[in-house]
């Protein structure tokens, strides 16, 4: 029996509060994020995901208290990322109730950082965030697809499907592949990246970039995505999860 496809809300949270941009940018506020995870467990989201997305350490204790409220609210698995550098962190999350953690750039600086995370804690644990996008200028990777960090601001020249290959030899246990060309656009996920990611790993993929109407979410998973992951549709109140699932269902897919 084929596992139920997952729909994942993502709360980029800046200091506190819920933001949301384009392509990381133009940030606007969106709410609390307690009040958000609480409304969208309500209408039945299978996980969340949190993102500090500035990251500081100036926001860190910030974000260690907005978990805890959470957790406490929550009977789904919750994952966090954005900041995280190294075991400690990892282990203070989970103490504070996350299920999860996402690491992106702290991993690419220090990829031993995956194999001490998955050894102290399981593979199940960990997620690696992938910033890709197709890549520009005088990069050349095998692919085409490139690792980007700093909310796509800054090309590292590494092959996102090759870090993806490594990562999950490290010990990660899921990849969040967003789509860096097609962040906060509403124009559809991109279903050429997730098939190239899907040809080249085995563990659970998680799409996310460019959802904008229920139609765009079957064919992620028809591409190989296991999971979809989107924000400002969400939070906007362009659709609700009750909406993407029925369309999940329509297509033929098993949901919770």
């Amino acid at each position: 029996m084929a596992l139920a496809v997952r729909v994942i809300p993502c709360l980029d949270v800046d200091a506190g509060r819920v933001v949301k941009g384009v392509h990381f940018e133009n940030l606007r506020d969106a709410g609390d994020p307690v009040e958000l995870a609480a409304e969208y467990y309500r209408q039945g989201a299978d996980e969340l995901t949190f993102l500090d997305v500035t990251a500081s350490t100036g926001h860190r204790r910030t974000m260690f208290d907005v978990v805890n409220r959470t957790a406490q609210q929550l009977f789904i698995p919750l994952t966090v990322g954005g900041g995280v550098r190294s075991v400690d962190d990892v282990d203070q999350l989970l103490r504070c109730g996350a299920d999860k953690v996402s690491v992106n750039t702290a991993a690419i600086n220090n990829p031993t950082l995956i194999s001490d995370i998955s050894q102290r804690f399981g593979s199940q644990v960990l997620v690696l965030s992938v910033d890709a996008r197709r890549e520009r200028g005088e990069q050349h990777t095998q692919s085409g697809f490139e690792v980007t960090t700093m909310g796509g601001r800054h090309s590292t020249g590494i092959d996102a499907l090759w870090w993806a290959r490594r990562a999950q030899e490290l010990g990660a246990g899921e990849v969040l592949l967003n789509s860096m060309d097609a962040d906060g656009t509403e124009n559809g996920f991109d279903l050429e990246m997730i098939r190239a990611m899907r040809s080249q790993v085995t563990i659970p993929i998680i799409a996310s970039g460019g959802a904008g109407k229920v139609e765009d979410f079957p064919p992620a998973i028809e591409a190989g995505a296991d999971a979809v992951l989107a924000a400002s549709v969400f939070h906007y109140g362009k659709m609700t999860i009750g909406e993407v699932k029925a369309e999940l269902r329509k297509a033929g897919y098993t949901v919770r």
